[in-house]
């Protein structure tokens, strides 16, 4: 089977599409220097071979990091398990002290608990479970790039625009419903298709579109098969660190591009980030250069992923391509990779 690679163009495109994932084409040819249908060829390339694909989440509910641990022979089989429960929304294979990191997004505390206890612990193999809940973001994954465009290029690609003044101040409970329900799936669904298939006018769509964007209640992400990134090695880390110096440092991760997220957490460490590098041999030079800067922060363990089976509800295949296949989570975290 020939190995997916991505062109200089379709790199440009995705990389433009992680700024704004909800740009039209005609905005994008004069930035890219392509015409509007050869973007759209490119990017419809890349979606049916599950290479790039956009989506949504609202920050909003609990979020927390499950460490799972199986035995060997039941890792696959819980894999599959657990990806068909919604509110797990990105499952990671991987390397080290757990077998298994699942995130997760409830409504509360105790439906973390019922979740670990009652339906994780009940799958055939489940040895053991940690659970890690999210107290802070200070890195989202929805703000990294390809590095494909230059800076200059970068801030050319349109914004989405603001709410028209006339727009209401609130989004009704109808609208946002619709715009969870669509938008976690395909974050470039037109407004046109959104509002016939709920009943609504493309009108109040798109105001509660804009406003819900505006005011941080809904963020965009264009997603990449991260085999075919240039930065195939993904690597979760689990830090301690001094309290005093934990804005310190999330100050520094935010410089680093390398850095896909990186959070406070409530458990036995306060700190946990994702990390795409180059090469396999950067996961110490990467850990050596933390501790280097960080005077007092301690990477305690570190987990390299094999594999992804789910990444913010859509269904990944071995190969880290998205399958078409999603799970709608009941709501999603920015706590994911």
């Amino acid at each position: 089977m020939q190995e997916s690679v991505l062109s200089p163009l379709e790199k440009r495109i995705i990389h433009a599409l992680q700024v704004n994932p909800r740009a039209q084409w005609s905005e994008l040819a004069p930035v890219l220097g392509a015409a509007p249908t050869t973007l759209a060829r490119h990017w419809d390339r890349l979606r049916a071979e599950g290479l790039a694909w956009t989506t949504a989440f609202l920050p909003s509910g609990i979020g927390a990091l499950i460490d799972i641990s199986c035995e060997p022979r039941h890792v696959a089989g819980a894999m599959t398990a657990l990806s068909e429960f919604p509110e797990l929304i990105t499952i990671d294979h991987t390397a080290g002290q757990r077998d298994i990191i699942a995130t997760a997004m409830t409504r509360s505390h105790q439906e973390v608990g019922a979740l670990v206890t009652r339906r994780i612990g009940a799958i055939p193999g489940v040895l053991r479970t940690q659970t890690h809940f999210v107290t802070a973001m200070h890195v989202e994954a929805s703000v990294w790039r390809m590095r494909a465009l230059s800076a200059s290029e970068q801030a050319r690609v349109p914004l989405p625009r603001p709410p028209r003044r006339r727009a209401p101040r609130l989004t009704a409970p109808e609208v946002e419903a619709a715009l969870r329900e669509e938008l976690p799936r395909d974050a470039r669904v037109p407004v046109s298709r959104i509002a016939q298939a709920h009943g609504l006018s493309e009108q109040r769509v798109a105001d509660g579109l804009a406003r819900m964007l505006a005011d941080g209640d809904l963020i965009l992400r264009t997603d990449v098969a991260r085999p075919v990134t240039g930065w195939p090695v993904y690597t979760w880390y689990f830090v301690s660190a001094p309290a005093a110096l934990i804005p310190r440092m999330a100050t520094l991760l935010r410089q680093v591009p390398e850095v896909r997220t990186a959070m406070s957490v409530a458990s036995e460490h306060n700190l946990i980030m994702a990390v795409w590098l180059r090469d396999l041999s950067e996961v110490s030079r990467f850990e050596a250069a933390v501790e280097a800067a960080l005077r007092g922060a301690r990477i305690r363990d570190r987990g390299v992923v094999f594999s992804t089976a789910k990444h913010m509800g859509h269904h990944l295949d071995a190969n880290g391509h998205a399958t078409g296949v999603f799970t709608h989570p009941l709501a999603a975290p920015a706590c994911t990779a």
